[in-house]
């Protein structure tokens, strides 16, 4: 997937500043090296391709040697680079910081994947907006190399209707109501709820997806069940969020929902160490 990387670009520039001048005062111009970016451990890599796209902007010559999506284990070569080395030695952080980045989230992403796999494949672990400012895209882009769903990027991706919404407009059915009047048939209506009995009035207002906020796979079964009993749970898609972690995402997926979101993998996710090394 390509985005616009000009907002990226004025990174490398605001972290630059007026000059570098470690590498100024130490390396004359016009020094051409080689050189290659290492992952330091396993993991699932992203942000390769973007990477290359920064160097070939400030003209440094990049071969890939691992692509987005790829595993990758510890010391293993995943790009080579050859240009000018001052240019080199001055975006070398802020493409580090991105790659790792990345790469941190889809590797993080992959585990849980795999993790909700174990008890039922049809279970989508998806992000949330939990995300970076500026770099939600990538963020995003991320979470798709890792397994993972993308949910919304923007707030015109489709309708979620949330606690606060509902506080203001006053029920769960006449904000379901307003909001099919206002958008297209071709955007979903999301409900975030924090009981069965929302949950059923959701699906009743015709609702296209209920997200169970908060609850705990005791709560969600309970929904299940509920909507089963009452010939409803064909009708709708069942999302949970809220404090879902590596250490008990299992247990949601076991309880017979479709979706399981998490902030986790974006707002702790750990980078995934790199370095770049002179040849």
């Amino acid at each position: 997937m390509k985005h616009d990387i000009s907002e990226i670009i004025k990174m490398v520039y605001q972290d630059i500043g007026f000059e570098d001048l470690t590498t100024n005062a130490l390396i004359n111009p016009d020094t051409i090296v080689k050189a290659k970016i290492i992952s330091r451990e396993a993991g699932i890599l992203s942000g390769v391709e973007l990477s290359s796209s920064i160097f070939q902007e400030f003209s440094i010559k990049t071969i890939i040697r691992k692509f987005d999506g790829e595993g990758v284990v510890a010391d293993e070569t995943v790009m080579e680079i050859e240009g000018d080395a001052r240019t080199i030695l001055s975006i070398e952080r802020t493409v580090l910081n991105i790659i790792m980045r990345m790469s941190g989230i889809s590797t993080i992403t992959r585990k849980l994947v795999e993790i909700v796999r174990k008890v039922d494949n049809r279970v989508i672990v998806a992000g949330t907006r939990k995300t970076t400012p500026g770099l939600q895209f990538f963020e995003k882009e991320a979470i798709r190399l890792g397994g993972g769903d993308t949910h919304r990027f923007r707030l015109d991706d489709s309708i979620l209707i949330k606690d606060n919404h509902i506080a203001i407009v006053g029920s769960v059915e006449k904000a379901v109501e307003k909001a099919k009047k206002y958008v297209s048939f071709t955007k979903k209506v999301e409900v975030e709820v924090e009981s069965t009995g929302d949950a059923l009035e959701a699906v009743i207002s015709g609702a296209d997806i209920v997200m169970l906020d908060n609850m705990d796979p005791n709560e969600v079964k309970n929904v299940v069940t509920v909507l089963d009993n009452k010939k409803l749970r064909n009708k709708i898609l069942i999302e949970v969020s809220g404090g879902i972690n590596p250490d008990n995402i299992l247990d949601y997926a076991k309880t017979g929902i479709d979706v399981i979101s998490t902030g986790y993998i974006t707002h702790s996710a750990r980078s995934l160490n790199m370095s770049l090394e002179i040849l």
